[in-house]
């Protein structure tokens, strides 16, 4: 077994990013794991399994988009993590901490955070989604990868009745804002990702109000 080196395991995973989105590139990565290491410091978290963990948690992240969200990225990417991991020298309680934090962090998938590293790693990611970079993300998340639509005007509707396709003309940046990233503050799952989770839900909430308003030329 090889020692740990947290910077070769960071090398490894940033390998996964070439010509990635830039919704989910290696800077998204590197935000996630500034903000999952503050929490971590904050609640009392082993700071190695959340260190790896975020680097490693969206690896997977390329292969789903390519295929338009048929592969889980979540669960790819704890493959993968394992593969990565075998060779060093990680206590398996530790290992298997990393393994389950990088497969529940999804918002989506049926895996729910059950430890402390996993639910510091949850809630940085989902951070990222929200605030003024949260913004910037999900119209660049709309452009890239779902066709371009800046909106629809149908998106409250269609976030009530579900009839929408995502990674397509339908998934627009206010349609994702009014079926999942409106909820996600009260989805925290530690006090601090709380707390920071506020003021960012706030700076949103205000952003979409008023973008409305300029769109039927009130502001």
């Amino acid at each position: 077994m090889r020692k740990l080196n947290v910077e070769i395991i960071k090398k490894k995973a940033k390998r996964y990013f070439k010509n990635a989105s830039g919704c989910h590139d290696w800077a998204h990565v590197e935000r996630v794991h500034n903000l999952a290491m503050h929490i971590a410091k904050k609640e009392g978290a082993d700071l190695l399994v959340v260190e790896l963990a975020t680097y490693l948690h969206d690896i997977g992240r390329k292969r789903e988009m390519r295929s338009k969200g048929k592969i889980c990225h979540a669960e790819f990417g704890k493959e993968e993590a394992k593969k990565i991991l075998k060779y060093y020298d990680i206590p398996k309680d530790k290992l298997n901490n990393i393994l389950h934090s990088i497969i529940s962090h999804r918002y989506r998938n049926d895996e729910a955070p059950n430890t402390l590293e996993a639910k510091c790693l949850y809630d940085a990611d989902k951070l990222d989604s929200l605030g003024a970079v949260g913004i910037g993300r999900i119209f660049l998340f709309a452009g890239s990868s779902c066709g371009g639509a800046l909106y629809s005007g149908k998106e409250k509707e269609q976030a009530k009745s579900g009839e929408f396709n995502d990674y397509s003309m339908d998934d627009t940046a206010p349609l994702e804002w009014e079926r999942k990233l409106k909820f996600v503050k009260d989805k925290m799952l530690t006090k601090t990702g709380r707390e920071i989770a506020v003021g960012r839900h706030e700076y949103m909430e205000r952003f979409f109000k008023r973008f409305w308003r300029e769109v039927k030329g009130k502001k």
